[in-house]
């Protein structure tokens, strides 16, 4: 059964073909591939059946996640001592923000890309 476009929207990752197109779960492994450490990326169980790929790239980013919000919210009192300037402090707590929503981007488009990947194997 093919995939509709259905599955596509904002949080669909510009790098991945639409589902059911030709060669698509290719595009969506390299994709995802680029989410982990490279060590994981290598191992044949996650090429093999990509939504395990999929499940590995999402606790990686949501451990990111929590890592930039933890940043952020300690950046002010902890980076002080350093030595830093306010005005590098200020530039790097818009960094974290900036990361933080970025990621959480990420993560809504693993999500997606997830389900398409699984409505794949259901349909097998």
């Amino acid at each position: 059964m093919p995939l509709t476009s259905t599955r596509t929207g904002p949080d669909w990752p510009c790098q991945v073909k639409t589902p059911g197109s030709y060669d698509w779960e290719r595009s969506a492994v390299r994709w995802l591939r680029e989410l982990v450490p490279a060590r994981y990326a290598g191992y044949p169980a996650l090429l093999r059946h990509p939504v395990l790929l999929a499940r590995h790239a999402d606790l990686q980013v949501q451990q990111e996640i929590r890592v930039a919000r933890t940043a952020l919210r300690t950046a002010r009192a902890d980076l002080p001592r350093f030595g830093l300037p306010e005005s590098v402090i200020e530039h790097t707590v818009k960094l974290y923000a900036a990361e933080v929503l970025q990621l959480q981007h990420i993560a809504r488009s693993v999500r997606a890309v997830t389900g398409a990947l699984v409505e794949q194997s259901a349909g097998r």
